[in-house]
């Protein structure tokens, strides 16, 4: 078989099973994405400025701050957010980072898909050595009928062989304060109910701040409103604004957000 050909078959079994991409350099981005096996630069990481997340402000700070000092090497807590869905846990999360790297702080992100905990020890050991500090991101967390992998990840937060290195902590949001549901943790233990309720505790206990958010008020979801409108030049109605939130069956952060972009596209505008 000649050179020519030889160099053709290869051409094309690498189309059909190409190598593995590069894995993305953990210096060198803002935020990351882990899907179980490597690290891959996260596309379009903009969050919001900090300063118009309103109605949190002392979730903003708590937040802030622990990152600050995450970054700057000193002690810092992993972080358990939870409470009303679209109250703004997961943009506090991540506008908080940006904040911190607009001001020059060696600090990123890392997105980890919940199915994905039981890869962290690989993503711990890819890290640890690396000179920055990285804030492991799980979204909207829950273990309904897995206690496996609610106690793997309690392990991987404290005490266990594979606890996070000290350049990482993890920022877990969650709909519910106690992410094991009461009833599974009382399954796994009919002899003793009461050890059963506690374990139903412990996850959430292992966090060193637990921070709630709460159905906003209608001042709140206004002021939330009219901070986003300053920031895009669009005027707005409150009356409007109000029948928008009743459409859309409440009040949150999230829901002022899609307001804004309604103004924005009556207006024939785009928020990018």
């Amino acid at each position: 078989m000649t050179d020519d050909a030889l160099s053709r078959i290869a051409d094309a079994l690498d189309r059909i099973a190409p190598l593995p991409g590069t894995p993305a350099d953990p210096l060198a981005d803002p935020a990351y994405v882990w899907r179980g096996d490597r690290l891959h630069a996260a596309q379009h990481f903009l969050p919001l400025p900090l300063a118009l997340l309103t109605g949190i402000d002392t979730q903003k700070e708590a937040v802030l701050e622990n990152s600050r000092r995450l970054a700057r090497g000193a002690a810092a807590h992993d972080i358990l957010l939870w409470g009303s869905r679209g109250s703004g846990k997961s943009m506090l999360a991540k506008s908080a980072i940006a904040a911190l790297q607009a001001d020059g702080d060696n600090l990123a992100l890392v997105e980890v898909a919940p199915d994905r905990l039981d890869s962290l020890p690989d993503l711990f050991a890819l890290l640890a050595p690396v000179d920055r500090a990285f804030v492991l991101f799980i979204d909207d967390i829950g273990f309904d009928g897995d206690a496996v992998a609610a106690r793997a990840l309690r392990s991987l937060l404290e005490g266990g062989a594979e606890a996070r290195p000290a350049n990482m902590r993890l920022y877990v949001t969650s709909n519910r304060r106690h992410i094991v549901p009461r009833s599974m943790a009382e399954q796994d233990d009919p002899v003793n109910p009461r050890d059963a309720r506690d374990d139903s505790l412990a996850l959430s206990d292992r966090f060193g701040l637990s921070l709630g958010f709460h159905a906003a008020s209608q001042p709140d979801y206004l002021a939330m409103v009219a901070a986003y409108a300053a920031h895009f030049d669009l005027a707005f109605d409150e009356t409007d604004a109000i029948g928008w939130a009743t459409r859309r069956g409440g009040r949150s952060g999230r829901v002022a957000w899609q307001y804004v972009v309604e103004l924005a596209g009556r207006a024939g505008r785009s928020l990018g």
